[in-house]
């Protein structure tokens, strides 16, 4: 089956120049300003007789950089075809189609991710390059540049932001396709129905019940001439193709137990099949909290669902690939390709504003209430991870490249649980920072502003705000963290977690039978010490909740170890203290 997606030049030309290669019947006037052709660098010796192919070039490689650069700083992109003379003669290349694509990701400094696919004419092997559109301009060899006419020239920054502002907000997904309104499939459009019906919301639910024609136009998938957006065929038709992999283990390495992998077919089929299936595998554990009985996933079906959602909505669609999810044990792993899009990194991810490469694919996923609203899937992803003591998602990037995010469900943490049903205020409980917070002081026993914020992703005054929220919580009418004590006034205050709130942790953890890892005091003294630049008996003792004559031993064993060393060679006076030992 055939999906024929909105017109893209590039592709239209792509055709006709392979059609003119292909008749051999290629001319100087047949040159093109979006298609180029070009011998693969690196095949001729000094007399120009051709050399053997090769599966690997860095010469090669660095030609591609440049000119998909070249071609992607354009204005709609562009495309290569390599192995061919400039003539038009079929010299044919053999480059690694991943290695290809994943050395040119990294010459032009993990900014540029390009299509790579191998052709076959009159038995010649080629690659098509297809280079996307940038957000930003790539630059190889710190110059930019771009195509005039069948050139590629140097621009400066100014220029070329000058002309990118006039084709802003340019979104596939949101382009018109050539599929007629009329050829959504029925049960994609029931699973769309069924999102709606499942969110509860009123207005979902009344929208579930409109006529197909007006369930589309509402959704903004159909053109006012009666064609969906290329978002509406991806949705409601399909792209022939799967667009998810779904693989279902029980231990790593283990036989599969079940596999969803079933092309021509919309995507909210192939979501609604997935999701299914993972729920039949995310064992439901019931357990209480005070006089209340609740349900808890192994893992928390909201991120699991923001976790899948996130690889369809922001991956780039010009690659073939499907987004991977495999289910092992209780570990999902969500691979989509393509990627981190529009300044979007593992460090930022949590509080970046929204960016993504299908805007209107990713409303219509929001609208149909598939996933959270655009913008806050990632934060609610780590918090449903962290509420029920489970690790913050992985969310990082891999060669390829692809996105690639981790849920890795341990033991249900009843002990965690129940300790967070005990703060008040309750929205403490929800608040990301304040998980986010709280998991570090009891993993690591303290934190301060300058180590807080990259873990919350703010600026240090944000983080402060962020902190002084959790400093007004209470957990039984006891304070929740306290400040260190011995902290020197010129130095920014550092907390640890209040005693009575570290018994009550301590005692459910004896009743759930939770064998909670507790920094030792010797960690404690190690990582303080090197954040702050020292650590004294005052300080030690207020964070781990013990007498300063009681952690003397510990900052001295650690001076023996050549971890630290006394700020005064008498080791004796008011202020004395211990200072980290440089590596």
């Amino acid at each position: 089956m055939t999906i024929k997606f909105g017109t893209d030049p590039v592709t239209v030309e792509l055709d006709r120049v392979l059609g003119i290669l292909q008749a051999g019947t290629w001319s100087a006037g047949d040159e093109s300003a979006l298609v180029d052709l070009k011998e693969e660098a690196g095949r001729r010796d000094h007399r120009g007789t051709l050399l053997p192919a090769r599966p690997e070039s860095d010469v090669a490689a660095e030609q591609v950089a440049e000119e998909s650069a070249c071609m992607s700083n354009t204005p709609g992109g562009g495309a290569l075809v390599l192995g061919v003379a400039d003539d038009g003669t079929l010299i044919g290349t053999s480059l690694g189609v991943d290695w290809l694509r994943h050395r040119v990701y990294e010459i032009t400094d993990r900014a540029l991710t390009i299509e790579v696919r191998e052709i076959h004419l009159g038995g010649v092997r080629l690659l098509i390059i297809t280079a996307p559109e940038a957000i930003e301009p790539i630059r190889v060899r710190n110059r930019i540049k771009w195509r005039l006419d069948d050139n590629c020239v140097e621009v400066d920054l100014a220029t070329w932001h000058a002309k990118r502002m006039i084709r802003t907000h340019f979104d596939w997904s949101a382009q018109p396709s050539h599929v007629p309104a009329d050829q959504v499939r029925a049960s994609a459009v029931e699973a769309a129905r069924q999102f709606l019906r499942d969110s509860g919301e009123t207005n979902a639910v009344d929208l579930a019940r409109q006529p197909t024609p007006e369930l589309l136009r509402r959704l903004n998938v159909v053109t006012g001439d009666g064609y969906l957006t290329n978002a509406g065929v991806l949705a409601f038709v399909g792209r022939g193709d799967p667009a998810l992999d779904y693989i279902r283990r029980d231990v790593p390495g283990g036989d599969s137990r079940q596999r969803v992998h079933k092309g021509a077919r919309g995507l909210l089929e192939e979501i609604a099949d997935v999701f299914t299936n993972i729920n039949a595998y995310n064992s439901i554990k019931h357990i209480r909290t005070g006089a209340v009985v609740g349900q808890v996933r192994d893992l928390p079906e909201q991120a699991v669902r923001e976790a899948v959602v996130n690889g369809l909505a922001h991956r780039e669609w010009g690659l073939a690939a499907p987004t991977t999810i495999e289910h092992i044990g209780k570990t999902l792993r969500v691979t989509s390709p393509g990627g981190f899009f529009g300044g979007v990194n593992s460090q930022n991810i949590i509080t970046h504003p929204s960016q993504s490469r299908n805007r209107a694919l990713t409303e219509l996923l929001a609208a149909l209430r598939v996933a959270e609203r655009e913008g806050v899937g990632v934060d609610r992803m780590v918090r449903e991870m962290i509420r029920v003591g489970h690790r913050a998602p992985d969310i990082s990037e891999i060669d390829g490249p692809f996105v690639r995010a981790s849920l890795v469900g341990d033991a249900t943490d009843e002990a965690w649980i129940g300790w967070l049903a005990s703060i008040d205020p309750p929205e403490t409980r929800e608040d990301l920072n304040a998980l986010l917070l709280l998991r570090q002081v009891v993993d690591q026993g303290w934190f301060d502003v300058v180590t807080a914020a990259p873990l919350l992703q703010l600026n240090q005054a944000e983080t402060q705000g962020a902190i002084q929220r959790l400093n007004i919580a209470t957990l039984r009418n006891g304070p929740l963290i306290n400040l260190v004590p011995g902290v020197p006034d010129d130095a920014p205050f550092a907390w640890s977690l209040a005693p009575a709130a570290r018994d009550a942790l301590q005692r459910l953890d004896r009743t759930f039978g939770t064998d909670r890892p507790a920094p030792s005091r010797e960690r404690i003294a190690k990582s303080y010490s090197r954040a702050r630049g020292r650590v004294s008996t005052t300080e030690l003792a207020g964070i781990v909740g013990a007498s300063p004559t009681n952690v003397g031993g510990v900052l001295k064993s650690l001076e023996r170890q050549g971890d630290l060393k006394p700020s005064r060679a008498t080791r004796r006076g008011p202020g004395f203290y211990y200072v980290p030992v440089e590596d």
